[in-house]
This record gives structure tokens, sequence and C-alpha cells, in this order.
């Protein structure tokens, strides 16, 4: 009987070895050791009953458990770090090469049956294979460039990343040190592992979600009042097939739900909670326009210098409080993650 895609997490540390190692051994690419070396310490059967209860009541979200693997890969020493780097795919590897012989070399030093299951997926995201012949070339010159001198393939955490957002990491990050690339490349490396986490944990039975919570707060900063009354609209961004003979993703935006600001200029309790609360990319789109037509003292025009104030933002730790708030005027707005 195969598990299901999510384990509840006081389930999954319940699991026999073998099933804790087949549900949670390809997080870090073809690195079961960290899992395997998480269990045997914390909840193999051969511990002492009172080592791996402690470690059932200690860790009672995804975050905690992570927090404990991710130390593994830290501790672990910079040879099997090394090994671990060396065990990602290589980003160039779907893309034809532009010509050159040594581009076309380098790109068959991996190949397609080294590639994961969980990687082929999170390249595919990227649509890497939509590059124009231009930026196919910039990328097979860096990418050449940057495993010269690291030795270790290019990561990049590429689930939510488009093709302009690993082509700017890896213009940026070719001029560093070693030193301070192997410490770039395994920060994306525990980014990876977190994400595939997510998609195998779920929260502990009779929870509501994982703790994690969204809020939010206009403020008026031309008047200096809460904004109040203000309409505000929360949509969510899902991946889904192109299903255009492409073989890319794209993304759907779905509205989630409405709200109009209260008196203070917040809603009336967390947009997400529980449950609902999960990560991704979302988007508020606040109605500015609409609340400062009420103000006379605004002198909008007929055209207003701004209307609908679009603000996209991405829910990435599904056990954290985020707060995300907007002041704004007629002619000005921003924001930041607050708390």
């Amino acid at each position: 009987m195969s598990m299901p895609t999510k384990i509840k997490i006081n389930i999954l540390l319940s699991l026999p070895p073998s099933d804790f190692l087949a549900h949670l051994g390809g997080i870090y690419e073809k690195s079961p050791w960290i899992v395997q070396q998480f269990y045997n310490e914390h909840l193999s059967p051969s511990l002492d009953a009172s080592v791996v209860e402690a470690t059932k009541e200690r860790i009672t979200n995804v975050k905690q458990l992570f927090d404990e693997m991710k130390r593994y890969v830290k501790d672990g020493g910079k040879e099997r770090q090394l090994d671990l780097l060396r065990s990602h795919p290589d980003l160039c590897l779907k893309l034809d090469p532009p010509g050159d012989a040594d581009d076309t070399a380098a790109a068959a030093t991996t190949t397609d049956e080294d590639i994961t299951q969980e990687s082929r997926h999170e390249q595919r995201r990227a649509n890497l294979s939509t590059l124009t012949p231009t930026e196919r070339t910039t990328f097979h010159k860096l990418n050449n460039e940057y495993k010269s001198k690291f030795q270790f393939p290019f990561i990049l955490a590429v689930r939510n990343a488009s093709k302009y957002t690993v082509l700017s990491a890896l213009e940026g990050r070719v001029g560093s040190s070693v030193e301070e690339e192997m410490s770039n490349a395994l920060f994306q490396v525990d980014k990876i592992a977190w994400m595939r986490l997510l998609d195998k944990v779920d929260y502990a039975e009779g929870a509501n979600g994982h703790g994690g919570f969204l809020t939010c707060h206009v403020l008026d900063t031309a008047n200096g009042i809460p904004a109040s009354g203000m309409q505000i609209d929360l949509y969510r961004y899902d991946t889904v097939d192109s299903n255009d003979g492409t073989n890319t993703q794209k993304q759907e935006r779905k509205l989630i739900k409405s709200f109009i600001t209260n008196s203070d200029g917040r809603l009336n309790g967390p947009a997400l909670t529980g449950s609902e609360f999960k990560e991704g990319q979302y988007e508020w789109i606040f109605y500015a326009g609409d609340y400062f037509a009420k103000y006379s003292g605004s002198r909008l025009s007929g055209t207003p210098f701004l209307d609908v104030v679009p603000l996209r933002f991405g829910l990435d730790d599904p056990t954290e409080h985020y707060h995300v708030p907007l002041l704004v005027s007629p002619w000005s707005y921003s924001t930041y993650r607050g708390s």
C-alpha cells in the first residue's frame, strides 16, 4: 500500500525506519544519509524510549523538523557538503547547447537519467526551455564558467523562479569567492529541501493548520489616519501546465477572498489562517482610488495617479505570521513585512 503524498507530522514521527526514509529520503538530492542520521539519533527503535518520546514532544510542526534535519548538513564537514552539492543536476541539462563543441561536451556530463523526479519537476517550473537564443548562449557561458571555477553545479531553488531570476542569480554568483559560493549553494540546497519537505509533511492530527497566519493593515498617509472602508482582494497564484504543446508551465491567478477594512484600517481577523494558510505566491489588490475619492482634499483627477495598487508577495513558511501592510496616499505607497 502506497503512502499518501502528505503525512501528518505526528504519524510521520511514528513510522518504521524504512517508511520514514522512503517518504523523506529524497528531500536532499540523492543524499538520504541526512534523513537517515536524524532518524538514527532521534527516532530509532534501538534508542531508549525516553529519547524517542522527547523527540515527538519537541517536534510538533514542519519547521521544527526541518531545523533539526538541516543541522546535519551544517555539521557534516566540507567533504560531505561538497558531495551533497555535486549530487545536484546541472540546470543546463535540458537545454540544447548553442553549438560550440565544448558546450556540447559540458552539457553531456550529466544525463537525463541522473535527474531525480523532484529535480525534474522543479526545473520544469522555471521554464528554461523558453530561453531565447541569446539568453541560451549567455546561460551556457556563465554556467560553464561557474562549474569550472567552483567544481560543483550552479544550484538555485527554482520552483518559484523565472528564467530571468535564474540568469540574474547565475550572473551575480559567478563572481563570488569559493567560500562565499559554497555558503550560497548550501543555503539554496536547504531551501530546496524545505520546499520538498512541505510537499510531504502535513500539520499534526487535530491541529488546524501549521500555525501561521496572514494579516494586513492599511494606513492613509495623506490624511494621517487608518484607511477605513477600503476594499481589498486577495489572490493566489498556482502553477499549472500550459497545455500548449511546449511542456512548460504557467501561473494561474485565483481570487481567494475580498475584504473591507474596519475603522482601524485592518481586517476583522486574519486573511488566511489554519488549513487555508499555505505556502505559495499571493497578491493583494488595494482599491486606493475608490477609497481616496471620498476625500475632497485629495483633489483626484478623472484619471487618478494611483487607482488600483497590486502587491504581490510570497509565503514561504506555513508556521509563521506574515503581516503585509500598505502605507498609501493618492501619489505614493510602500510596504514591508511586518510583525
